[in-house]
């Protein structure tokens, strides 16, 4: 085990749009396995002045369920530097000193270079609140979070022309927001490949429903084609519908959510850890990403596709164009009749040879996190310099850092 990260000297000070126990992002993977290249700090988000009373009342500003990891800190602002909005003067100067903190944690860690990595357009005022050696802007969605197309906003393509660094998580958005700045670099969502691969014994609360069991993993939203699934469920109540993953409440689907959740082939399973739901996948009989068709889903690119192919088991998804790719392992489908057909398709024994089963976790295992997070760090080390360049390529090669056991993910 590797006490410290390989390059010590170096931290990236990231700036996040939720605190670290909240359920698990893109963000929470790559970030707690860069912390084996460099110190990372986790900058959750200010708590806003009206919950003041209630952190003095806890007598707490930790964010509970930090990872246990060497290069890894998580900084939660204090109760006297809440997030405020006027006066600007003020909310600016709490802003600038709320990142002085946080990046003191790094600098008393040894860091002698600091990296500024933003998650979401709003820190673009972070570029001018505290010094840095490199900045750098992760694009994990669109976030005008419009189900119709528009336009890059202003305050956007600033932020995206402004740093030296961009990294884009869907092709979608590579095409809508990559030619902006010469130093952009796609780097897809992944999968804890040996958590999902792994035979797990079947959860408790899955045993007694009975197959073909029909399950989708993760948030259960408006994203999500409910008219589609409710047609489904109702046309084939032989099959067990299984949904994992916490419930967003959003004022769209609760009718809808309330009405399924009566039907006797309808199972919601609830929040699950991070290291618990790698267990779902590979006790269905179809894994399911069924979203609608619009304006946002063309620039996703679903947390769980590799998840569900590290897992072995079939899938059928709506052809999103993130999912295109992937037609030769994901079953394409648009209608309800096209979604029938695709499921029965994908029950029969020939979606589940030996064959069918490696290919897909053959595709999930090149997009493992601790790959992608390689070269996220060398694409980060060769801005800073070929000394570290040189000094990264010393990384032992059989090395897969720590388990993740902390903190839940939908």
């Amino acid at each position: 085990m590797i006490s410290e990260p390989l390059l010590p000297d170096v931290g990236v000070l990231a700036l996040v749009p939720d605190f670290w126990s909240m359920q698990w992002q893109p963000r929470h993977h790559l970030l707690t396995r860069l912390a084996q290249y460099f110190h990372v700090a986790w900058v959750s988000p200010a708590h806003e002045r009206h919950e003041i009373w209630t952190m003095l009342r806890t007598l707490t500003t930790k964010d509970t369920g930090a990872a246990q990891l060497p290069g890894f800190i998580v900084y939660t602002p204090e109760f006297w530097l809440p997030r405020l909005y006027r006066p600007k003067w003020l909310a600016k100067l709490l802003f600038a000193q709320r990142l002085k903190r946080a990046r003191s944690l790094l600098t008393k860690r040894g860091c002698k270079k600091i990296i500024l990595y933003l998650w979401r357009p709003e820190f673009e005022p972070a570029l001018a609140s505290a010094p840095f050696d490199l900045s750098c802007y992760h694009i994990d969605d669109e976030y005008s979070f419009s189900t119709t197309e528009v336009v890059l906003s202003e305050a956007e393509a600033r932020l995206i022309a402004q740093v030296d660094q961009v990294f884009i998580h869907s092709p979608g958005l590579l095409q809508k927001k990559g030619t902006i700045n010469p130093h952009t670099a796609l780097v897809p969502n992944g999968v804890d490949y040996p958590a999902y691969a792994k035979a797990w014994r079947e959860p408790f609360d899955i045993s007694s429903i009975p197959h073909p069991r029909i399950g989708y993993t993760g948030f259960i939203k408006k994203q999500l084609d409910w008219s589609l699934l409710f047609r489904l469920i109702c046309q084939h109540r032989e099959w067990s519908f299984v949904f994992v993953g916490p419930l967003n409440h959003h004022l769209e689907i609760g009718n809808i959510i309330q009405q399924l959740s009566m039907q006797p082939n309808v199972h919601f399973l609830g929040t699950k850890s991070v290291q618990d739901l790698a267990a779902y996948p590979q006790h269905f009989d179809v894994c399911i990403m069924p979203y609608q068709a619009n304006g946002y889903t063309q620039y996703i690119y679903p947390l769980k596709l590799h998840e569900y192919l590290a897992s072995g088991c079939p899938i059928v998804g709506t052809p999103l164009r993130s999912l295109k790719e992937f037609a030769d392992v994901v079953a394409l489908a648009s209608t309800p009749d096209d979604w029938s057909a695709a499921i029965l398709k994908a029950l029969s024994p020939a979606a589940n040879t030996a064959e069918c089963r490696a290919a897909r976790q053959a595709v999930a295992k090149q997009h493992d996190w601790n790959l992608l997070t390689l070269r996220i760090a060398k694409t980060l080390a060769w801005r800073l310099g070929q000394e570290l360049v040189d000094r990264l390529a010393e990384f032992p090669k059989g090395y897969v850092g720590p388990l993740i056991s902390i903190g839940t993910r939908g």
